[in-house]
């Protein structure tokens, strides 16, 4: 699998490390059920079959998070954006 970085160009996934859904809201810490809550989002995780957002971080490159949207059925890579960037719209 090649992963298109927007910085460094198209580079093999071994340059990337995973880390976990892209879609999910952190948990608001103030709330009475806060540890719950954070329990949920940590460890309980769906196995979508199809394009699903996720982080990835370029650790052997520029160091960007990004967000890549991939279909978990096949591998294709939709598309790239750093989370940042992500973030702002």
């Amino acid at each position: 699998m090649r992963i298109r970085c927007p910085f460094c160009g198209e580079r093999d996934v071994h340059e990337f490390t995973y880390l976990g859904d892209a879609n999910g809201t952190r948990p608001d810490p103030s709330v009475a059920d806060a540890a719950e809550q954070f329990h949920d989002y940590v460890y309980l995780r769906d196995n979508p079959a199809g394009p699903h957002r996720e982080y990835w971080y370029h650790g052997a490159g520029c160091h960007g998070w990004l967000v890549v949207e991939r279909d978990t059925r096949t591998h294709e890579i939709r598309s790239v954006a750093f989370a940042h960037e992500e973030a702002a719209q």
